[in-house]
């Protein structure tokens, strides 16, 4: 859900961001398996990227907060793979499988692994022009969709300037559903701080976002 508690940017009372020094790649083993199912699993092609954030967006707020980095990977990898019928929420339960598998079109082979940790490429043909140009004065949309959206909540509503174009790609909005690419122009857009969060910000500090087509129109 777009407004879920995931979206949290310039939201108050969660205190700063604190870096960890020289931070490992996994905390713990239990880290890497993940990082492995999510790469296997993504090989069935069943769901897309976005469908995946997707489905870490909808956990209730209080199991997303409490989760880890990876924690809310492996939620969500459950979510997706009952929903897609691989497993059944009472053999996650149980734990171990209670009836036989569902077979699959393709199987990962050791020769398949490096390809799994490769992203692809988003970029698509444009079925039009791209509608702005650099320098154009923007207004995003003040959209509340039940599902996915790259557009975070602070920038709605919000008048910009375009910085730059950045292609043709898929339309996240519609991937997260499962509905196609939908292939849409994605502008990069600079906004004031004040413009984002009011009057008090430091009028120096300026901040750009990524912004689908669809997301935008003439201010």
């Amino acid at each position: 859900m777009t407004n879920s508690i995931h979206d949290m940017g310039g939201m108050h009372g969660f205190g700063p961001v604190e870096a960890e020094p020289d931070e490992p790649v996994f905390h713990e083993a239990w880290e890497g398996r993940v990082l492995a199912m999510q790469r296997a699993m993504g090989f069935t092609r069943l769901w897309t990227i976005d469908g995946g954030r997707a489905s870490m967006e909808v956990l209730p707020p209080a199991t997303y907060l409490a989760a880890s980095y990876y924690q809310r990977w492996f939620l969500g990898l459950e979510r997706r793979v009952v929903a897609h019928g691989l497993v059944g929420a009472d053999e996650i339960a149980a734990g171990h499988a209670l009836r036989p598998g569902r077979r699959l079109n393709r199987k990962l082979t050791p020769a398949d692994v490096p390809n799994t940790l490769t992203r692809g490429n988003f970029e698509r043909p444009s079925a039009a022009p791209a509608r702005f140009s650099e320098g154009d004065r923007v207004r995003t949309a003040n959209l509340n969709p039940q599902t996915h959206t790259r557009l975070p909540r602070y920038a709605r509503g919000k008048t910009g300037t375009v910085e730059a174009i950045r292609g043709c790609h898929v339309y996240p909005d519609s991937a997260a559903l499962g509905a196609g690419d939908d292939p849409q122009w994605l502008y990069t857009v600079v906004f004031t701080a004040r413009e984002l969060w009011g009057e008090a910000v430091d009028p120096a500090v300026s901040v750009s976002i990524e912004a689908f087509e669809p997301y935008l129109a003439p201010a």
